[in-house]
């Protein structure tokens, strides 16, 4: 892939790429809770291992590790990882994500002002265009990039060396990546959802760091709710701190969780007001499903992306939703949670 040489090359607006040094965060609250080392990195055993292994294979050697991608559902810490990532290896981050990546010029201006042993993290990296990641094919490979020099009968092409740095991608969308893209991974790791142990215990310190008092039973409660995802679980920790310190309670029980949760109107399994719309859409104007996925989009006025990315993984591991050839069904078990009557047919009664 050849790279037109423009003033585009020499300076990238700053909404495209984001840099951190050593993995430092911008200070405001999320990033405050967000762990800062592998020790801090509550779950994901298996992968924090692995990773733990190439890092420290990578520093043996004195080079750059190897290009990684991580999946899996949102809010599970890929973002995180990649940090920790830079942070363990001692180098720069700069951030950024595919659908913000709009010209070749951009990427290549990315891609030049990098250093040796940088980490370039692409976010939802499925979503590249196809032109950009040509551009990316010999920059992971050989650490190359071609640009034109010129117009017209004069212009020549100059091939450009690259730091070698190290490409971390995240998407919620494996499949959606090209067969050339995700073989020049050299270690790819699927994150999972989180058991409610280890979401009490991402509960337990996000609470100590906010300054919040939680008993046991608090824990519980917020992490019933989770969904089995930290970032959830987080963002209903902060909803039940700012209702308990205004209804001026001591500390975060049951009792103030379970008045919070309902509050915002979550329920004990974390369904909001969304999810039970999304669900009920499905009984009630097209009998339970089987449905496909672009006639729920438009029936809930939502794009297909967000019905695949927010509303459904959570569903489906529950065990409320079915994928089927045919199309998405409800489950006898969420017509149970809903109240609603179910017969064999998935019609509503």
């Amino acid at each position: 892939m050849v790279i037109i040489a423009s003033p585009e090359i020499e300076e990238t607006d700053e909404s495209v790429v984001r840099s951190r040094l050593n993995g430092k965060e911008d200070g405001n609250l999320d990033n405050t809770l967000r762990p800062q080392s592998f020790d801090e990195y509550i779950g994901q055993d298996k992968i924090k291992k692995n990773l733990d292994i190439l890092i420290r294979a990578a520093k043996k050697r004195q080079e750059p590790i190897e290009h990684i991608l991580l999946y899996g559902p949102a809010g599970l810490g890929k973002t995180t990882l990649a940090n920790i990532i830079a942070k363990e290896m001692g180098v720069n981050i700069r951030t950024t994500s595919g659908p913000a990546i709009e010209r070749v010029g951009d990427f290549g201006s990315i891609l030049t002002n990098l250093q040796d042993g940088d980490v370039l993290f692409i976010d939802e990296i499925h979503r590249l265009n196809k032109i950009i990641e040509e551009v990316l094919y010999p920059a992971m490979e050989d650490y190359k990039l071609d640009i034109i020099i010129g117009k017209g009968p004069s212009a020549r092409t100059l091939q450009l060396d690259l730091p070698k740095f190290t490409l971390i991608g995240a998407t919620t969308k494996l499949g959606a990546l090209s067969n050339p893209l995700r073989n020049r991974f050299g270690a790819t790791h699927r994150l999972e959802f989180y058991s409610k142990e280890e979401i009490k215990k991402i509960l337990k310190r996000s609470a100590k760091i906010l300054g919040v008092e939680i008993d046991e039973t608090g824990l519980e409660k917020i992490a019933a709710c989770s969904r089995h995802t930290p970032r959830v679980a987080n963002r209903l920790l902060k909803r039940v701190r700012d209702f308990s310190q205004i209804k001026n309670h001591k500390a975060i029980d049951s009792v103030v969780a379970s008045a919070a949760l309902e509050m915002i109107d979550v329920d004990p399994l974390g369904l909001e007001p969304s999810d039970r719309h999304f669900l009920r859409t499905i009984i009630e104007k097209f009998g339970g499903g089987p449905v496909g996925l672009t006639t729920i989009a438009a029936a809930i006025s939502e794009e297909v992306k967000t019905v695949e990315e927010v509303y459904e993984p959570y569903l489906l591991q529950i065990g409320f939703l079915a994928r089927t050839t045919r199309g998405r069904v409800i489950t006898e078990t969420a017509y149970a949670h809903l109240g609603i009557k179910y017969d064999n047919q998935s019609k509503l009664i």
